[in-house]
């Protein structure tokens, strides 16, 4: 697939061309005072039920009112979010479609050939969220800790089996890491999306699951689901008293998951700051952010600026891992 271009806003062909900066500028500069003057079209590169999808549509409806437009949800599900992005990336520079990703957009560039590079494709808006992921088990196993978790798979490795959302996202390169990390090896089980891994993780059919807290929120609070570790430097008080990996024999370890709003590349910058604003104010609102707290995260609602530089260390750092692994899309 060859590589998007990644074109200057409002570039006319042919004759128009030539006319565009004397003719079209105007133009420019009315649709960014207008703006929006139409539905917004919001891409969620998940299917309905995942945990951006979730968040997404935590804010959504406070956003249309906020901007006086309907902020419509697209969910484009497929190949770790990268469906989603790819139709994202190849949108009009206008302001009229937005993305919602999470982590696996930074992991995808290493892991699979992008049409795109994140950081050329997309205008940062905000870093919406941030939140640990956690290694769960069912609750009939034997696991109390990741400690038993790692004593086993010693024992017996290539025996143990763990589930993750999909190949190549931070589910499965952050438990890669912690596996070079701590000198032993699991069998990596992916499932297309936390949906489907969710519902073999409560029936049992597997034994570990690590996980975004949104996808098992609610199997942590009734008890189908034991916590064993979360992946935060520290104790996190969405999953009070388990103990981070940092605590169980690996160091500093350290991996957050997070959701982001991106815009396309070359989208005016009044635009973008508009979007930035009134999301911003949305997340602050006591009731979407206590809501979002609610399954598993920690609101950020940070500046574009703030959220291009995120983007470009978890790409650098995961790009690592998954480089000396020989993680693939077909791995």
């Amino acid at each position: 697939m060859a590589p998007i271009p990644i074109a200057p806003p409002f570039r006319r062909r042919g004759l128009f061309a030539a006319a565009a900066a004397g003719v079209f500028a105007p133009a420019v500069l009315r649709a960014q005072g207008a703006w929006p003057d139409r539905p917004i079209r919001m891409i969620v590169p998940w299917p309905p039920g995942g945990s951006v999808d979730t968040v997404t549509r935590i804010f959504q409806p406070r956003l249309q009112e906020v901007l006086g437009k309907p902020v419509v949800i697209e969910n484009r599900g497929g190949a770790s979010g990268s469906i989603g992005a790819i139709e994202a990336a190849r949108a009009a520079p206008d302001g009229s479609t937005w993305v919602v990703v999470y982590d696996t957009q930074a992991t995808n560039e290493s892991v699979m050939k992008l049409p795109f590079r994140t950081l050329e494709a997309f205008a940062p808006v905000s870093l919406i969220a941030t939140g640990p992921l956690a290694m769960v088990t069912h609750h009939t196993t034997s696991y109390r800790s990741f400690e038993d978790v790692v004593a086993a798979a010693k024992a017996a490795p290539d025996t143990v089996n763990y589930a993750t959302s999909g190949v190549g996202g931070l589910s499965h390169v952050s438990t890669t890491l912690l596996q070079q990390d701590g000198g032993f090896r699991m069998v990596h089980v992916p499932y297309k999306g936390a949906g489907p891994a969710t519902q073999d993780a409560v029936a049992g059919h597997v034994p570990l699951f690590m996980t975004n807290l949104p996808a098992v929120a609610q199997h942590l609070k009734s008890g189908l689901l034991r916590p064993l570790g979360v992946t935060t430097r520290q104790e996190s008080r969405h999953v009070p008293g388990t103990k981070p990996f940092a605590e169980q024999g690996f160091g500093n370890f350290e991996a957050v998951t997070w959701w982001a709003m991106l815009g396309r590349a070359g989208t005016p910058a009044p635009i973008v700051e508009r979007m930035h604003a009134a999301l911003t104010q949305v997340l602050n609102e006591p009731a979407v952010k206590s809501k979002i707290e609610e399954q598993g995260a920690d609101i950020v609602a940070s500046g574009p600026e703030q959220c291009g530089s995120f983007l470009a260390a978890e790409i650098e750092k995961w790009g690592a891992v998954i480089r000396k692994a020989g993680i693939t899309a077909d791995s």
